[in-house]
This record gives C-alpha cells, structure tokens and sequence, in this order.
C-alpha cells in the first residue's frame, strides 16, 4: 500500500482529533479521575467500529480493540493532567480558570489523540485490505501519579502483545531511546501516644519521633548505595501542636535508580529503618505503595521503524504564526536555564538554534538514562516497546510548565498531533504486514530480558 494514502486517511479525521484534544484541555482531570476524558475517548472509539473492554478495579482505564488474530499490536495513550497547571493560550502566565485547576502540562490531551488518530486510520485500511491481526488502543490512567500502567497490568492486558508503540509530547521530533528511573512512591504512617508535652511527656510516644529518626536512617542509608540511586522525601503530617507528643506523623518517600531490581532492594532497606524507627520510639509504623514502575526497554528494531515513518512523515508542518508564537516563549527564556532542558533530553547541537523543530532528528540517547520515571517502563518489560516524541511546544521549554501547557491546546500542538497519528498509523501497518521485523523486534526483546520475567510492583 502507498502510506501516502494511509496519511491521507489521517487527514481525513484530523478535525475530529483536533475536536478531541482540545475538549481534553478543556477539561483536563488528575490522575484516576479521568472519567470524563475516558469516557470521550471510549465513546469515539466505539462509534469507530473498536470493541470496548473494560478493566477491572481500573474504572478510568480502558483497552479498545480491533481486528482478530495476530500479530496482535497495541498503542498506549495517556489523559491525565497535571494539578495548578491551568493556563490560557497565550504567552503569559494567565489561568485558564483558577491558579488551583489542573491543565495540560505534559500534553496528555494530544498523547492519547494521536493513537486514537492512528489506530481509527489503521482500521481503515484493515478493513479495505483485509489484513491479518488485531490493533489495540490502550487508554491508560494515571501516568502522572506512575501507578496507571503498572494497575493494568497486573490483570494481564499487556501479556498477549506481540508489539507495543507509543509517544510523548516534547519539543523535538525524534525517537525516546533513553532508559527511565525505575521508582517507588512510599508513605509510611507512624501511630504514637498522645500527651501533654510539659505536664507529662513520659506517658506519650511521639509519632514524629519515629518519622526524624527515620529520615535520619535514611540519610545514612544514602551513603551505602550506589550513586545513581536517589532517595528522596517530604513530611506530610507533622504532629500538630507542639505542645502534644504527636499521636500520628507520616512520611513520604521516593526510590529512584536505574534498574528495577536497585529500587527494590533499596525499598526493603528504607522499610527496615522504618521498622527500627518504631521500635526506638515504641510506635507502630504502616507503610503503603502509592506507585511503583519499571525501567524502559527501549526496541532498537521498533525504534528504526518509528523513525522510518517519521522521515516518510517529514516532521510538523508550523507555519508562520506558529514561529511568531514560539518566539513569544523563546523571549522569556534565560539561556542557562534553556541549555539546562537541552542538556536534560540529550538534545544534539543542531537542535540549539532552533524555535521549533520541524525536522525529525536522529536519535542520540540509546544507552543514556534519563532522570525522570515514566510508567511506559513497565510495558517494555512485558513486550518489544518503543516511542517517538514530537515538538509539541518550542525548543528548551520544559514539560510540566504553565509554557508547555500554553502550546498544548496551541496550533502548535495540533500539528504535531497530526504529524504523530500519522507515523503512529505507518508503523502499525509495518508491524502488521512484515512479520520478518516483528519477529526481529521479539528476538531483540528477548535478549534484552536476559530472563527477567516481569512482576508488577504492586505484587513484589
């Protein structure tokens, strides 16, 4: 098939994309409170000929399904928004609503259009040819918080993928080669005894006690790992009034480090400072996941085919006022400041000069590790796993800003929406019509696991 009719099949739809990312903008929700945006994507979907299957205890989660047979490919969207991310479309901070709201700081509202985009294009051409297999969109709840994909896979929605691609908002147009942080997000709750701190502080047992004297483990823990390894915390509830022995504290603590297997002997370290807390200040002490994610196994063979579609693609088309806008942001920026992001994505030197980029860059980062976490980690443990990133808002502006959130719901990003769905669309029809790749990208897969078989955090 000539892909430039599968791109024109994207085209086709780009205005109902278009309507679909700004209604998520519009009315963006946090993590697991998706019903709303669900609910839109589910709706669309099924109008489109997809089947709709629920996932159990994950009512913001969905899969929509095409298709029957293998090879069996997916596509992983997200739609949660960030909290006091509100921001109108302009070049100044200016709320959309209130200061408080959330809003799209990380274009969740175009990640998960642009494989619904894909997917409804892909159908299409299934349809017309009569291809073999199955196309899957995964509407993915709760990126932000890290705990959306390890949920889901637990019921074991990702077990039967041959393949799984997926993207990310960004300001350039290339492959995400880089590894992640594996992580877990931990609170631990201490429960003392109240007491009169003067009058009779011999009768209580302080829960804050427990929390100092547990951080203060922890940071000689710090010293017994390996550099890479980040341990990082806040005090959520410091015990109230001075003048009561706090009855009840809590702590909140992230582990992050390059592979999975670190942040899961360092968690059972910091839960045995925890343990020994309690015991010194004769407290009891709880402690609850709230999150947890693998690593990224990034496809070299998938990624090569990505960036192959990206190329047939050609990159964003911006236009004249795209540029004008870029630069109102571009103005703003201290060059330190926009250097340090460059530095952060391993962005090459060609990308410095520009406003935006409309040229699809050659990736630079396979091997390199970046210093944030992404729950797309725990799909690549699961089945071969690769992404593209598209300029969705000017170069050296970072994600989770009131900026990026500015561009977001901008021309900006609906044309790197479109740019995406269609490379996303080209990909999939590679992966369902020449099992030779597929079947490169499995054997791949299966060396990069070296046997590791994949536990979801939540489980461990």
């Amino acid at each position: 098939m000539d892909k430039q009719k599968l791109f024109s099949l994207v085209e086709e739809n780009k205005a109902a994309m278009e309507e679909m990312a700004m209604d998520l903008w519009n009315h963006p929700e946090l993590s697991h409170e998706e019903f709303r945006s669900s609910k839109l994507q589910k709706d669309y979907l099924k109008e489109q000929g997809f089947t709709i299957r629920e996932i159990p205890n994950n009512p913001t989660s969905f899969v929509a399904e095409f298709g029957s047979g293998r090879p069996i490919i997916g596509v992983t969207g997200e739609y949660d928004a960030l909290p006091k991310m509100s921001q109108k479309v302009c070049s100044h901070r200016e709320p959309a609503k209130t200061a408080d709201t959330p809003g799209h700081a990380c274009g969740h509202n175009l990640l998960g259009t642009g494989g619904v985009g894909a997917v409804v294009a892909i159908k299409k051409v299934m349809e017309a040819e009569n291809l073999q297999g199955t196309v899957r969109y995964y509407g993915c709840a709760a990126e932000e918080t890290l705990a959306g994909k390890p949920l889901i896979a637990r019921e074991g929605v990702f077990d039967d993928l041959d393949a799984c691609i997926s993207w990310h908002p960004s300001f350039m147009n290339t492959i995400w080669g880089s590894s992640f942080l594996a992580m877990n997000s931990l609170k631990f709750h201490f429960q003392g005894i109240p007491s009169h701190a003067a009058a009779s502080p011999e009768a209580g047992r302080s829960a804050l006690d427990a929390v100092e004297l547990m951080d203060v483990g922890a940071n000689y823990l710090r010293e017994h790992v390996r550099d890479s390894v980040r341990i990082h915390y806040a005090i959520t509830n410091g015990g109230g009034l001075p003048n009561t022995v706090p009855a009840e504290a809590e702590v909140w603590y992230y582990v992050r480090a390059p592979k999975r297997d670190e942040v899961r002997d360092t968690t059972k370290r910091l839960i045995k400072i925890a343990q020994g807390a309690a015991l010194m200040t004769e407290t009891k002490m709880e402690f609850k996941l709230l999150a947890g994610c693998y690593d990224v196994i990034s496809n070299h063979v998938l990624g090569d085919l990505l960036y192959k579609n990206m190329e047939l693609t050609g990159g964003p088309a911006f236009d004249d006022r795209d540029y004008a806008y870029a630069r109102e942001f571009e103005s703003q920026l201290e060059p330190a400041a926009r250097q340090s992001v460059l530095n952060s994505y391993f962005a090459p030197a060609e990308v410095a000069p520009m406003e935006l980029d409309q040229k699809v860059i050659a990736n630079i980062d396979y091997g390199k590790v970046m210093a944030g976490s992404t729950d797309v980690g725990d799909v690549s443990y699961i089945t071969p796993f690769a992404q593209m990133t598209a300029a969705c808002w000017p170069v050296g502006i970072s994600s989770h800003t009131w900026m990026s959130c500015a561009c977001t719901g901008s021309s900006i990003g609906m044309k790197a929406l479109l740019f995406v769905s269609k490379s996303l669309a080209g990909t999939l029809y590679d992966l369902l019509t020449q099992e030779e790749i597929l079947q490169a990208a499995k054997n791949e897969f299966a060396r990069s696991l070296n046997g590791v078989k994949y536990i979801s955090p939540f489980d461990e």
